[in-house]
């Protein structure tokens, strides 16, 4: 991974960790044990995920911008559909409580993205290489 996937990475999971540990405490209070594993289970799900996403999006930047593109859509669509088949096959687990499962995913997953993005943005990465040649043109320099 490179520096600037790394701080992207870093601004998502700090903000996660802290929205799971109040979701977690809420579901505690809530709902007592298997709240909590249930409020557990749903942070690591999607903290496992949306790593995975990032470093597959970052090791396909490497091969070119297109391949960049369509990593972030093929992780994006591949964790949602499984998100939500996991949401659906625990919604009648009695080892822990699936909407604690159920909120801790969702609440999770919006402040990784809100994460994610603003780590983006303060990277001030360049969009645009300005050193490139633009095919077709001869050379203005």
């Amino acid at each position: 991974m490179q520096a600037n996937d790394v701080r992207v990475l870093k601004g998502a999971v700090v903000p996660t960790a802290v929205a799971g540990a109040a979701v977690i405490l809420a579901a505690t209070l809530l709902s007592g044990g298997t709240g909590a594993l249930g409020a557990v289970i749903g942070l690591l799900v999607v903290v496992a995920f949306f790593t995975v996403g990032l470093v597959a999006v970052s090791y396909a930047s490497r091969i070119s911008p297109a391949m960049m593109m369509v990593a972030a859509i093929v992780t994006y669509a591949v964790k949602v559909l499984v998100i939500m088949a996991l949401l659906k096959a625990f919604e009648d687990a009695t080892a822990f409580e699936p909407r604690a499962f159920g909120w801790s995913a969702i609440i999770c997953t919006v402040v990784w993205t809100a994460g994610e993005m603003r780590g983006f943005v303060k990277t001030k990465m360049l969009y645009v290489d300005p050193g490139a040649a633009v095919p077709g043109r001869g050379d203005t320099r």
